[in-house]
C-alpha cells in the first residue's frame, strides 16, 4: 500500500494546503484524476470545501472527482488513480463513508494498490478505528472501526502545550486513557507541518519529530526523517514508565 497521512492541511499564516503540497505532487507521481471525499465537512460545506481543494489540485494538474454520499461514489473511486480523503469532524466522516460504501471501496482500493492521501480526520480513518481523534461526537456512525490501512493509531495536530486557566486533561492524558482501555494499540502524536509516507511495510517521518505511545511504557520521541516498520517494531523498547 501507499500512504500519504497528514497531521493538518494548513499552517497558521499559510496558505491552504502551503505545506504539504510538494510532498502531496511528489506522491502522486503524475497520477492525473484523484477521487476527493468531502465528507468530514457538513453537507452545507462540502460545495465549498470541493472548490477549495480542487484550486489546490488544479494548480498541480490533477483533475478533483467529488466522491459523495450521493448513490454514485463507487462508481466515480472506479475512475480514479488515486483518493484523498480530507479533514473536518472524523465522526461525520466515518458516518458517511459507511452510509456511502466508501468505507469497503477506498479500503479494497487502497489494498490493491491506489495511493491514498489523508489530512487530520482524512488520517483517522485510515487507522484501526477513530477512537484518537480530537473532534466532538456531532454525528453516531455504526461503529468506530475505521479502514485499518495501518496497525497504529494516529492522533492528529499533536501537542504537549496547555491552555493558562484551563483545567482539562491534556493531550498526553488523553492518549493515555485510550491505551489503559486499548493496551495492544500504539498511538503515534503526529505534529502540524509532519507526514507519514507509507510504502509497503515501510514507513518515513517528514517535517517533524513525532511521538510514539505504548501502554506502560514511556513515550518515545521519533526523529523527522526517520525510517521504520509499519507495525512500528524497530521504533525501539522504551523503558517502563517510571523505571
Amino acid at each position: 500500500m501507499e500512504l500519504l497521512l497528514l497531521s493538518n492541511s494548513t499552517l497558521p499564516g499559510e496558505a491552504f494546503f502551503h505545506w504539504p503540497q510538494a510532498h502531496v505532487q511528489a506522491f502522486l507521481a503524475g497520477r492525473t484524476r484523484l477521487g476527493f471525499v468531502p465528507l468530514a465537512a457538513m453537507p452545507a460545506q462540502q460545495p465549498a470545501y470541493v472548490d477549495k481543494v480542487r484550486a489546490v489540485f488544479d494548480a498541480m494538474g490533477v483533475e478533483l472527482v467529488p466522491l459523495l454520499n450521493d448513490g454514485n461514489a463507487g462508481k466515480a473511486l472506479d475512475t480514479c488513480d488515486a483518493v484523498a480523503v480530507g479533514g473536518g469532524n472524523s465522526f461525520h466522516l466515518l458516518r458517511e463513508l459507511y452510509k456511502s460504501g466508501l468505507v469497503r471501496s477506498i479500503t479494497a482500493k487502497v489494498r490493491a494498490g491506489m495511493p491514498y492521501v489523508g489530512w487530520s480526520a482524512g488520517s483517522n480513518v485510515a487507522c484501526p478505528t477513530i477512537m484518537t481523534t480530537n473532534d466532538m461526537p456531532v454525528v453516531e456512525p455504526p461503529s468506530l472501526r475505521a479502514m485499518h490501512l495501518i496497525p497504529f493509531q494516529i492522533n492528529p495536530h499533536y501537542t504537549e502545550a496547555t491552555i493558562a486557566g484551563h483545567g482539562g486533561e491534556t493531550r498526553d492524558q488523553r492518549l493515555a486513557e485510550f491505551l489503559e482501555a486499548n493496551q495492544q494499540i500504539p498511538v503515534v502524536g503526529l505534529r502540524e507541518g509532519s507526514l507519514l509516507q507509507v510504502s509497503g511495510q515501510r514507513i518515513t517521518l517528514k517535517g517533524r519529530d513525532m511521538k510514539l505511545f505504548r501502554h506502560g511504557q514511556e513515550a518515545l520521541v521519533v526523529p523527522d526523517g526517520s525510517s521504520f516498520r509499519s507495525d512500528l517494531s524497530d521504533l525501539g523498547h522504551p523503558r517502563p514508565a517510571g523505571a
